[in-house]
Parts: structure tokens; C-alpha cells; sequence
């Protein structure tokens, strides 16, 4: 097996989370594809964020 070059660095995922704050995010996950290259950032709380199970707040 060969060694080949790393197609996300951390100064990538770096210059993306602080672009995310710059931008008022509140970084809750991120994902790293080493394949593709594809970096996702969730918010800490927004559209599709898992804040728990529905029935919480029923029962007591």
C-alpha cells in the first residue's frame, strides 16, 4: 500500500471552523470525508440538529 497525500489537512477543517464562528455558528459536530475532501459543519442547535428524544419533554 502506498502512501498517498491527505486530501483534508487540519489547517482546511482549521480555516473552516473559524470561518463558521466568524460567522456567528455555534459548532456543534464536523464531519470529514478523507475521500472526497468534504468537510461538514453542524450547528450546535438549528434545522437538523438531534436535541434528544421527542418524548422528553412528556414524560416526566
Amino acid at each position: 500500500m502506498s502512501n498517498t497525500r491527505a486530501t483534508v489537512k487540519q489547517i482546511d477543517v482549521t480555516r473552516a471552523v473559524k470561518g463558521a464562528v466568524a460567522a456567528g455558528l455555534a459548532v456543534g459536530r464536523i464531519e470529514v470525508d478523507q475521500r472526497t475532501g468534504k468537510i461538514v459543519i453542524f450547528s450546535e442547535c438549528g434545522p437538523g440538529a438531534n436535541t434528544g428524544n421527542e418524548w422528553d419533554e412528556v414524560l416526566p
